[in-house]
């Protein structure tokens, strides 16, 4: 009989009841295996994901530098009023109009990074919907085209993204569609329409009351110019509160990315394909289950025989290999089982045994 490798089971030790399914493993696996491959159709890679959330944390910093802006642009307005338009000291003005150099110089360069941003989150977007359409064919309201021309069409874009949103988180939820969390998608879409609402009135009218004021004094109306500059303080203001809450979205938008990037990672891992089983040992099944015929070293599954060593099978030598003779059983009521079925052992008395008859001692 073949040695037994270390680890393996030996006859006379407790059945095998846990450990590594084969031979030379440790345990179960922490991680994808190296033979495993994603979902066909999962587009998994993070270059994408990566340079999404550097123009994100960017276009953060330049909408809290446009904020700071507007804040300084109502600090020097509240000067002037306080000063009036007879005693306007010109430090006062060149800070007004400093204050204005710096709104138009940072305006510009979040224009240019949240442009770039809003074509990259388009991409992103895009790809996470086709990975949602792999994870749950057939459950979407809109098409891959949706998923990134629907931030480009005006009036649609108030609703159509946040609806493909929802269709991509129940797709890519692990717990499946009726566990789906998406208290953090709402915040995220909630807060963006108010901060777009904001920023938008705030930004408009700041402009609008700009416009009023330039041709009030070229038509020589001075007795208005205060209203005029109240009302740029009073859209100042509301433009440097929608650019907060633009940055609070921003930040909610990181979150999202992060979140639905790790539920499609989770559900790809629970899908993964094996380029082919593993082979099978020398000494257990390569799936063993409780129904599986036991090896020599195998553990006994439910229904074995009792005791160290597994039943024989039909063509199996009786008894096995290394469990020695048979163990004598007790005379029955008839006689022993072995010898004369019918009558006493030769030497105990009475007629001679039959040499026809006489157990398997006699063929």
């Amino acid at each position: 009989m073949p040695a037994a490798p270390p680890g393996a089971w030996q006859p006379g030790a407790p059945p095998f009841t846990g450990g590594p399914a084969y031979p030379g493993a440790s345990g179960p696996p922490s991680g994808p295996p190296s033979g495993a491959v994603p979902l066909a159709g999962m587009d998994l890679r993070r270059g994408v994901r990566v340079s999404l959330t550097a123009l994100l944390t960017l276009s953060l910093l330049a909408v809290l530098l446009l904020a700071a802006a507007r804040f300084q642009q109502r600090g020097v307005l509240g000067d002037v009023l306080d000063e009036g338009a007879a005693d306007l000291s010109d430090a006062t003005a060149d800070r007004a109009n400093d204050a204005d150099t710096f709104y138009a110089s940072v305006s510009l360069v979040a224009a240019v990074l949240g442009l770039g941003t809003l074509v990259l989150w388009a991409v992103w977007f895009r790809r996470a919907r086709l990975n949602a359409e792999v994870l749950a064919p057939g459950t979407h309201r809109f098409g891959s085209g949706w998923a990134a021309g629907a931030w480009f069409t005006p009036v649609a874009n108030l609703w159509f993204p946040k609806q493909i949103a929802n269709d991509i988180y129940r797709a890519s939820a692990p717990a499946g569609p009726q566990g789906v969390r998406k208290g953090l998608l709402n915040a995220w879409w909630v807060c963006g329409l108010v901060a777009g609402a904001l920023s938008a009135m705030g930004a408009f009218g700041y402009a609008t009351a700009e416009a009023m004021m330039r041709r009030h004094l070229r038509q020589g109306r001075f007795g208005d110019w205060e209203d005029d500059v109240r009302q740029l303080k009073l859209f100042a203001g509301m433009s440097a509160f929608g650019y907060l809450m633009c940055a609070a979205a921003g930040a909610l938008a990181l979150l999202v990315v992060r979140q639905l990037t790790r539920m499609q990672e989770e559900r790809a891992l629970d899908g993964l394909v094996y380029d082919a089983p593993p082979a099978p040992g020398p000494y257990a099944a390569p799936y063993p289950g409780p129904y599986a015929a036991p090896g020599p070293y195998a553990a006994p599954g439910p229904f074995a025989a009792p005791g160290g060593y597994q039943a024989p099978g039909p063509y199996a030598p009786y008894p096995p290999s290394g469990q020695g003779p048979l163990p004598v059983p007790p005379a029955g009521p008839y006689g022993p089982s072995y010898g004369a079925p019918y009558g006493p052992q030769h030497g105990a008395g009475g007629p001679a045994p039959n040499p026809y008859n006489g157990g398997p001692a006699s063929y």
